[in-house]
C-alpha cells in the first residue's frame, strides 16, 4: 500500500513538474514572438520597403521577402500594396522559388488586373519559366539546353505569347520576342533529338512524324535541316523512296553547303565530352 502511495505521489509530482516546463516554454517562446514584433513595432511602410529592396539588391532574399511580408501583411491596403505583391513574385524568383514566384505574380493579376505592372506580372511569369530547371552545371559547362525537358519551355513560351497578344506595346515586348525565338530553337531541335532516337530504335515512322513536326511547328528555325536528314533517312527505311527523294531535293536546295547553324554553335572540347558521355540523352 505505501508502494503504491508512493508511485502515485511521484506521477503527480511528475506531471506538475512537465506542466511547469511547459508553462516555462510557452512563456519563453511567447517572449520569443513578442520581440520579433517588437523588432518591426514602429517602421513605416516605407520602411519595410527600403530594408526589402536593400536586402534584395543585396542578395539576401529570404531576409527581403520576409520584410515584403511583414510590409504586406501590415499595410494591406497602402499606397503601394499592388507593387509589394510584385516585390514579393520577384524575390521568390531570385531566391530561386519558381512555384512561389509563379503563384505571387498570378495572384497580382487576378486581384490588379488594371494596374500598370500587370504586364511586369505576366513577363515575370515567363521569365521564371524560362530560368526554371537551369542548375549548376548548366552556369559553368556548355551543356545542350535542347536535350532537357520542354515542358517549361512551351510554358514559358505561352507567358510571352500571351504578354505580346495582351500588351503589344509593353516594353518587355522586345526581350520576350528574342527569348521565344531561343525557346523555339531548342524546342525544335528537341523535336530533332526524340526523332533520331526513334530512328535508333528503328521506330521509323514515328521519327518521320516527329520531323515533319519540326517542319511544320518551327519552320524558321536551325533545326530544319537536321529535321529534314531524319526525314529522308526515315522514308528510306520505309522503302517510300519518292518521300525520300523530296525530303533529299529540299535539303540540297536550300541547305547545298550542309546546315548553317551547327548543333553546337560554338563547338568546344566540353560539347564533345558531353555528347560522348550522353548525360543527357
Amino acid at each position: 500500500m505505501r508502494l503504491i502511495l508512493i508511485k502515485f505521489l511521484f506521477i503527480c509530482c511528475l506531471g506538475l513538474s512537465l506542466q511547469g516546463c511547459g508553462t516555462l516554454q510557452e512563456l519563453f517562446s511567447s517572449d520569443s514572438s513578442s520581440s520579433d514584433e517588437d523588432e518591426y513595432v514602429n517602421w513605416t511602410a516605407e520602411k519595410f520597403r527600403t530594408e526589402a529592396k536593400a536586402a534584395v539588391d543585396a542578395g539576401n532574399y529570404d531576409k527581403g521577402i520576409k520584410l515584403y511580408e511583414a510590409l504586406e501583411s501590415r499595410y494591406p491596403f497602402g499606397e503601394d500594396s499592388a507593387q509589394t505583391q510584385l516585390d514579393i513574385a520577384y524575390a521568390y524568383f531570385k531566391n530561386n522559388d519558381p512555384d512561389s514566384a509563379i503563384a505571387a505574380a498570378d495572384r497580382f493579376i487576378k486581384m490588379n488586373p488594371r494596374s500598370p505592372g500587370v504586364d511586369y506580372a505576366y513577363y515575370l511569369k515567363g521569365l521564371v519559366n524560362y530560368n526554371r530547371g537551369i542548375g549548376f552545371i548548366d552556369r559553368f559547362l556548355p551543356t545542350d539546353t535542347s536535350q532537357r525537358d520542354p515542358g517549361t519551355a512551351r510554358d514559358a513560351l505561352k507567358n510571352f505569347e500571351e504578354l505580346i497578344r495582351l500588351f503589344p506595346q509593353s516594353k518587355y515586348v522586345p526581350d520576350a520576342r528574342l527569348r521565344m525565338i531561343a525557346l523555339k530553337n531548342n524546342l525544335a531541335m528537341y523535336e530533332v533529338h526524340v526523332a533520331r532516337y526513334y530512328m535508333k530504335r528503328k521506330a521509323y515512322v514515328a521519327a518521320a512524324n516527329r520531323a515533319s513536326t519540326v517542319i511544320e511547328k518551327y519552320p524558321r528555325t536551325p533545326a530544319i535541316p537536321y529535321a529534314l536528314l531524319v526525314l529522308q533517312e526515315a522514308y528510306t527505311k520505309l522503302d517510300m523512296l519518292d518521300l525520300a527523294q523530296d525530303a533529299t531535293r529540299v535539303y540540297e536546295l536550300n541547305y547545298p553547303n550542309g546546315p548553317p547553324v551547327p548543333e553546337h554553335s560554338n563547338s568546344t572540347l566540353s560539347h564533345k565530352v558531353w555528347d560522348f558521355i550522353g548525360l543527357e540523352k
